[in-house]
Formats: structure tokens, sequence, C-alpha cells
């Protein structure tokens, strides 16, 4: 780490335009190949989006890390450091308060010994997942591999375990897709509430970890030879917009830190290269909610520079070296759509289709890190999964593990119900593509078409009903039709799809998936009619093939 200024003034700088500052060309080595990192060289040489990502169209999240250990939900790091939160409140309750027991002690005490990777994965095969996305190292910094350039990583504190290792294996045991979400982008402004402290209380003034400890310090104790600097960053408060904003900065250059960011960035940068060349993964996944990290804007306030490029360029240089084709793909939030990036859809859809790139919808059962009393339901996990892939995306959920390393009951259950529905129903789903509109159905009391409400899995959506006029439209890879009812009708009830009304072709055949009854249809002038049989299938979303 270079030399840095010495602490300035709490709010005393303005952040530089980026917009005025060179976008940084960084030189750290990279794997040879075909792709130059410039986002011309690698939309140019990138062969397209492997068909296996529509093939699979299903994955699951394993956004597990020792923030879990809080059961506070997501960016629990961050808030321990800020009164008032849920997160500071359990962590004086289960650790004492940050200015004496800091995030590094949470690390120290994180252990999940129920942690079964291979175990789970099994689980999540049955469920019919066919990807997972396993985090490498979330906003908090701490490395869950064997980390080359991160001694803050999970196999030097907390539970001494390589996990992205073991789910690495794992998931190549089942013969499953992965990758590997690195998150760390955002470190260096989103930990600055750590080097704060109390304002009111019997800890009041009184400066929290990462504002006090230095390397120095751990002389004797368990993390002696370990760098808070490292772990924390370092204080930049004196940026405006930095020191108390509640999500983000807007957008900013830290003029006055350019030897340092220029150290941050590339340090982001071989750590993920690490895994590539460790792990062999499928894809890899920055978080954000810029155009792409380090662009000086959102997410990527800091610097500037052309790290994420190069990154990209030695991933598919290396793939193409040991697999002697590129079958894998980058995920960057928020970009343009380009070849050789795809994109993902956060806890919500798109309005309508989205066919201009690639993309995977996600969001998390509950939270995006555990926390307790969250309602599982597996009718919310499959309407939430046909309303991504009805507007042409993939989609990953989120299944919130334990501190100790296992999930709830209740998420098994859903799980295990998931994968009879994807029995029945998978060939609605894997491979499909969407149809000429997403779905159809009444419009609410706000003159809209009924959506499931989005944001986590949870109770709004596990209590949410639509009517049986509503449904949801695939087309399956053998070109059939499928058309999901999204309330379960009674047996015998008339349903009617009005885009149907003229078909393109004449229509030859329904069938109920999962039903070995005939099913009767008429074509009407206002749309196709289907008569329910007298036996239903037990599931509660139901779906057809119309051909």
């Amino acid at each position: 780490m270079p030399e840095v200024r010495a602490t300035q003034p709490e709010n005393s700088i303005t952040m530089q335009d980026p917009a005025t500052f060179a976008e940084v060309k960084m030189d750290f080595p990279i794997a040879a190949g075909p792709f130059e990192p410039t986002w011309e060289s690698i939309a140019k040489n990138y062969p397209g989006t492997p068909a296996w990502l529509r093939e699979a169209k299903f994955g699951i999240w394993v956004h597990f890390g020792p923030q879990a250990e809080g059961r506070s939900g997501d960016w629990y790091a961050r808030k321990i450091y800020q009164p008032g939160t849920t997160a500071y409140a359990n962590h004086v309750r289960d650790f004492g308060p940050p200015s004496q027991t800091g995030y590094m002690d949470v690390l120290h005490a994180w252990n999940p010994t129920k942690l079964d990777p291979a175990g789970l994965v099994k689980l999540y095969d049955e469920a019919g997942a066919k990807f997972l996305i396993v985090q490498g190292v979330h906003h908090d910094n701490f490395d869950n591999w064997n980390s080359k350039y991160q001694p803050w990583n999970s196999v030097n504190v907390g539970p001494h375990r390589d996990l992205l290792g073991e789910w690495s294996k794992a998931a190549h045991g089942a013969h499953m897709r992965f990758g590997v979400a690195f998150h760390h982008e955002y470190t260096w402004w989103w930990y600055q509430p750590a080097f704060g402290s109390d304002t009111t209380g019997p800890d009041a003034g009184k400066p929290y970890d990462a504002a006090r400890l230095t390397l120095a310090d751990g002389k004797g104790k368990w993390w002696e030879g370990l760098d808070p600097r490292l772990l924390y960053g370092i204080d930049l408060r004196a940026y405006k917009d930095v020191a108390n904003v509640q999500y983000r900065p807007e957008k900013g250059i830290f003029q006055d830190h350019l030897d340092y960011a220029h150290w941050y960035t590339t340090r982001w940068s071989l750590r993920i290269m690490d895994v590539i060349h460790k792990y062999d993964p499928d894809f890899i996944y920055t978080d954000g909610d810029s155009s792409g990290p380090f662009s000086g804007d959102k997410t990527g306030t800091g610097y500037k520079c052309d790290c994420v490029q190069r990154v990209i360029a030695d991933f598919y240089n290396h793939t193409l070296a040991t697999r002697g084709k590129v079958d894998t793909f980058s995920i960057i939030k928020f970009h343009h759509a380009a070849n050789g990036i795809v994109s993902t859809v956060e806890s919500k859809y798109p309005k309508d289709i989205k066919t201009d790139q690639d993309w995977i919808g996600e969001n998390a059962a509950g939270d995006w890190f555990y926390k307790p009393d969250i309602v599982y339901s597996s009718r919310a996990l499959e309407l939430y999964l046909l309303e991504e892939v009805s507007r042409d995306g993939s989609y990953a959920v989120n299944i919130p593990i334990s501190p100790e390393g296992a999930i709830d009951p209740g998420a098994a259950t859903m799980l295990r119900e998931m994968g009879v529905w994807m029995r029945i129903n998978g060939e609605a789903i894997y491979g499909s593509h969407a149809w000429k509109r997403f779905g159809e159905g009444p419009l609410d009391a706000n003159g809209k078409q009924r959506l499931l409400p989005t944001g986590a899995l949870n109770k709004p959506q596990a209590e949410y009903h639509f009517t049986t006029s509503d449904f949801r439209f695939t087309v399956g890879k053998d070109g059939s039709l499928y058309a999901f009812v999204l309330e379960k009708p009674k047996p015998g009830e008339i349903l009617k799809i009005t885009s149907l009304a003229s078909p393109d072709k004449p229509i030859t055949s329904v069938k109920l998936l999962g039903s070995s009854a005939t099913v009767a249809f008429k074509l009407a002038a206002d749309g196709l009619e289907i008569i329910m049989p007298q036996h239903l299938p037990e599931q509660d979303v139901l779906g057809f093939r119309i051909q």
C-alpha cells in the first residue's frame, strides 16, 4: 500500500468531476491471447453468449459469507457502525459496542461448521437449478477463498476453509455451471462509517476499530500480522458525499489519493484474476449500479480506469487457453448491451420482453444475507421465475444460509417443491425464449397489468393473488407455445387466452402439463377457450403446452 496523506477534516474536499479525469490505462499483466483490454477487442473476438445459459435458465445465488453472522440481512458489516440500524443493535447485543468489538472480531468468530456445499448443491440440483452464482467477496472485503492478494480470507481467518474451492468442487461434481461474484469495488467508500464513532450514549466519541487499530496493535493477538487497513481501507471522509451518504456517492474522483487509487484498483483486479486462474469459473460477476467498475460514477466512484476490461480480456484469454474455446461470460450490471457482457436485473423485472442483451434476473428469499422469520413459498418462487423467463431472461434466487452454514427447513421444503414443479414444467423453462408478449391479464385498480410484487421473496409474494385470466408465456425449444395460468383454476372452469384470438397457425392440441387428462379447447372470436379437466395436478401454478 502506498503512503497516503494525513487525514483531512471531514467533508473538506470536493471530489474531482470524473468528466474532467482521463481514464487511466492500467498496466498489470494479463493472460496472452486475442482478447486485448479494450471493449472493441472484446466485442470483436467474443463468439457470443454460450448457449448453456439459455438452456440452464434457473440457478441458485449463494450469497454467503461472514456477514451472515449478524443475522441482520444485507450490509451488516457497514451498518454495525451506523447507530439506529437493526444491525447496530444486534451487534451490540451479540458482540458489544463497535468501539470495542468491530467487524474484524466478527470475522474471527465466524465458523459455519454445518456448511456442506456438496449437500446443498445436491438439493439445488433436485430443485432444478442448473447454475450457481457464488459469493467470492462482498463489500466487506473478505475473500471466501485461499486468496493470494488478500490475507483477510476464509483460510486465514474464521472457518479456516477454502469455501470457494468447496463450492467449485461441489458444482463440478454435480455437472452444474459455476460463477463467482465480486462486490469489493464498493469497499473503499462503503466502509467509511467504520472510521467514525457513536455520537451519543456511553461510547460517544470513542473511535470505532477501523479508526484506531494499526498493524502494530495486532502483536500478540489473534490478528497478529493482519493489517486492518487491508480490510477496512483508509479514512476518506474528507471527501464530500462520502462520510454520511446513505447508499453511495453520486460521482467523483479521489484526486488527493491517486497513488492509493491505482494500488486499490490493481489489487481489486488481481483478486478476481486469482479466482479465474485457480478455479476456472464459467462466469464472473461484478456488482454495482454504474456502467462498470471504476467509472467514476455512482458505485464506481473514486477512480476511472480500464481495469475491468483488462480482467475480462484475461478471463477470456485464459478460457481459450484452458478449454480451447470461450464458453464463459462476464456479468457487469447496468453495462450497455455489448458482445461479451451479460447483465442482471436485481429484485425486479423489465417492463417488457428484453432481448437487446442476455440477462439474469436475481433476487433473494428474504434478504441477501441471513435474517430470521422469512416466509418461504414455492408458489412465489415459481411465479417469480415465470415473470423473468417470460421476458426472455434467466433467473437466480438467493437462499440465505445461516451463520452456522445451514438453510432453514422452510427453504429446503420450498426447493424440493420447486423441483417437483420443474420436473413437470421444465420443458417450458429450459432453453425457452420469449413469445411475442410476456403475458396478459385484466388491469388492476390503477389501470396496469397485474405483476407479482418485486423485491425479495417473502410474505408479500407468498400472499399475492392473480386471477385465472392472468397468464405468462414462453416458447419451448421445439417451438411449442406454453401458457401458465397464475392463479389455480377450479375443475371444469373455462379459461380464455385473449392473445390467441387470431393465432399465427391453427391450434391442434392443448396439453395440461402434469396431467394425462384430455383437455377440451375451442378457438372463439375473442380468444382460446380451455376447459379445465375435473382432476387437476397438485401444483398451484399450472402450465399448458399449445401446439
